[in-house]
C-alpha cells in the first residue's frame, strides 16, 4: 500500500467519511457544548477517547475532568444531564461541537447557573449576567 501525501491526508481528514479526533499531548479534544433549541453556549468542556466514545455509545454527555483526572458522566450527581440531540467535529477534527437538551433544572454550570458563560465583560470588570 502506497503511503498518503500530507495533502491526501490532510484532504481526507477535512473531507473524508472516517471519525478521526486528533486529540492533543494530553490526549483531550475540546467539546462546546450548546442548548440543542436555542444555541445557547452552555460550557466548555474536554473530552478523551473514551468520553466521546460513552458519548457516542450512550446519547448522553460524558466528559473529561482535567482537576480530577476522570472520566465524568455530565448529570450523574446533579441531575444535569446532556442529552446529545447532535456531535459535529470541527474541519480538522480536533474539536467537537454537542447540541444538548439538558435535564434536571435545565443548568449546566456547577455553580448552579443555567450556562458557564453567565458573566460578560463590561469596562474591564466582570457583569453576572441572566
Amino acid at each position: 500500500m502506497t503511503p498518503m501525501t500530507p495533502d491526501a491526508v490532510q484532504t481526507q481528514l477535512e473531507q473524508g467519511k472516517h471519525l478521526t479526533p486528533r486529540f492533543d499531548a494530553n490526549g483531550l479534544i475540546a467539546a462546546v457544548a450548546t442548548h440543542a433549541e436555542t444555541g445557547e453556549p452552555l460550557m466548555l468542556a474536554w473530552m478523551n477517547e473514551e468520553a466521546l466514545q460513552k458519548t457516542l455509545e450512550t446519547g448522553e454527555a460524558h466528559y473529561f475532568s482535567r482537576s480530577r483526572n476522570t472520566l465524568w458522566h455530565k448529570g450523574a450527581t446533579s441531575g444535569q444531564v446532556q442529552v446529545v440531540e447532535e456531535l459535529r467535529i470541527d474541519c480538522d477534527q480536533d474539536a467537537v461541537w454537542l447540541r444538548v437538551y439538558p435535564q434536571g433544572d435545565g443548568g449546566a454550570c456547577h455553580t448552579g447557573a443555567r450556562s458557564c458563560f453567565y458573566r460578560a465583560i463590561e469596562g474591564g470588570k466582570l457583569v453576572r449576567k441572566p
